[in-house]
Formats: C-alpha cells, structure tokens, sequence
C-alpha cells in the first residue's frame, strides 16, 4: 500500500473513532473517502485474483472492506476501539488482511469476534492464520463447524469433489437463524442461508453516521455451482431450501449489499457510481441466483 493511501486510510479510521491516531484526523472524512474508494478501483479489477493486495476503504460509517482484490473480508467497528471481522480470503489472502488492518492502525488483538459466511478454503482458508493473530477462534454456523475444526470439506456440499482442505481451527461459538452476536454496543444478526454451502450464513447489521442509518448485509454467494458428480436435481430437499435461502434474502432491510465475491454484486461498478446504496440490492441479488439456480436444473434435466 502506498503512503499516501496509508495516510488516507488512518485520517479516516479516526474521523469514526476506530482506534487510529486522532491527529491523522485531518480534512473532509467524504473526500478521504473518496481518495481510498478511488485507489481501490485502480488496483482492482472486476472479478480480481483472489490473493492480489487491494487498499482497504470505508464502505459506510463504521464499515470496513479490508479484503483482497477479489474475495472480501468485512470489518465493522464498535466505536470504542473493538471489531468484528467477518471472513479471512485464503491463507494467502489472509495475510492482506493483516496488512490492511496495520495499514489502519488496528491491532488484531482489537478484534473481539470473527465471523464466517460459508465454509469454503477461498473466503475461509485463513482463519488459522486469522486466529493467531486475533487470539480468537471463529464463529460458525451449526452446519459448519465441523469444517473448520476439522479442515475437511463438507461432504453434502455441491462441490465437495473439488473442494480442498484448510488449516483446522477453533470454533468458539455456533450460530443459527437470528441469532445475535457482536462486541461492544455492536449487534450483528446471523440470517442462514444454505444453499452454495450447507453451512452459508448472510449478515445483516446497522451503520450510522451523524447523518442517518444504513442497514448492511453481507451475503452470502448463494451461486448454484457444482462439481462432478453433484446434481442439484438429486437432491430436492437441498434445492427447496435454496430456494427458500434465496426468498428471504430477498425480504431483508437491505440499504448497502456486499458479498464475499465482490464482483458478484457489482462493487467496484458501484464504488465508481459513487455510492455503495444504490445499484444492485438483495432483491436484485436474490433473483439473479434463483434465475441461475433455474438454469442448472434445467440444464441437468437435458442431460
């Protein structure tokens, strides 16, 4: 990361009082926004490597995009000095991860809980790597946690096949449908949504500024996709509760929508527009996976 964006990034950190130096807090918190958003979007490319070094900015008030160019990792602030962080990128891409919270003056130990969307090695991979820096284990799903204690994928998932394992770690607490975590005065809702994963879980919480609330949600992938022998066809039951993954994502207070493939909800297109609010939703999100998930099963009826 460059200096200048170092530099952006800490005025801006501490324009929110996350823990950065209050005398980098220095000029307009919109404009320094601006200068990080715009750095990411020279660095990164749609649909970007998973492991390439992207600058961390600020999605919305005390919301963090602090992943790689290609798979996301989410920080959300408390405002007194603690974090959640959700997701790690790969063992790789982990280690950006590390590099971007330096970047912001943010000590790891700060980081009070870590959190998952599904259990696959490139949004995932890095929680070992995470925790040793954190202190922390992660915190998963019911249907989960044995990947991650274990580093063995699912063998329910769709595309157990191809799926490699990661680094184990430890599972310091389980979530189910609505359950409600967080650190500090920060709440976090679990909404589960099975579907790419067995074990998928999309995030929903609240950002304010001094201006007006937004309500955050990260979503899970939620994409269709399989490997050999898999057949969504086979398994009815799985795709019901896909579908049903999908209709209530599509209900959620949705204001800002961010996913672990970025690109999957048209980020950066969004980042240029100016602001991350408008653009594609959770409903809009919802519907393009449904469409797709109506596609595999009709393309595996014609075969």
């Amino acid at each position: 990361m460059s200096t200048s964006s170092i530099s952006l990034a800490l005025a801006a950190l501490a324009s929110l009082g996350g823990g950065a130096a209050p005398a980098m807090a220095q000029g307009d918190p919109d404009d320094l926004d601006t200068q990080m958003r715009t750095e990411w979007t020279q660095t990164c490319a749609d649909w970007d490597e998973w492991d390439k070094p992207g600058p961390p900015f600020r999605v919305f008030a005390n919301t963090w995009y602090v992943g790689t160019c290609g798979i996301a990792a989410i920080l959300v602030a408390d405002g007194h000095g603690g974090f959640v962080l959700i997701d790690s990128g790969t063992d790789a891409g982990a280690q950006v991860v590390l590099d971007n919270l330096q970047a912001l003056a943010i000590d790891p130990h700060d980081i009070g809980m870590v959190l998952e969307s599904h259990e696959h090695w490139d949004h995932v991979g890095g929680m070992a790597r995470i925790a040793e820096a954190t202190g922390h284990g992660v915190v998963t799903s019911r249907e989960a946690w044995r990947v991650f204690a274990t580093g063995q994928p699912d063998p329910r998932d769709p595309q157990f096949s191809t799926l490699e394992q990661m680094r184990p770690v430890e599972v310091v607490n389980t979530v189910t449908d609505g359950t409600v975590v967080g650190v500090g005065n920060l709440r976090l809702t679990a909404i589960a949504t099975p579907g790419h994963t067995p074990g998928a879980l999309t995030w929903q919480w609240q950002s304010c500024d001094d201006n007006r609330c937004l309500t955050v949600v990260y979503a899970d992938s939620l994409s269709p996709v399989q490997s050999d022998p898999y057949r969504y066809s086979d398994h009815p039951e799985y795709v019901d509760t896909f579908r049903d993954s999908l209709a209530r994502l599509a209900e959620l207070d949705c204001d800002v929508l961010l996913t672990p493939h970025p690109s999957a909800s048209q980020m950066r297109d969004r980042l240029l527009a100016g602001d991350l609010s408008q653009g594609m939703n959770c409903a809009e999100y919802a519907e393009i996976q449904d469409a797709r998930l109506s596609q595999r099963l009709a393309l595996e009826a014609g075969q």
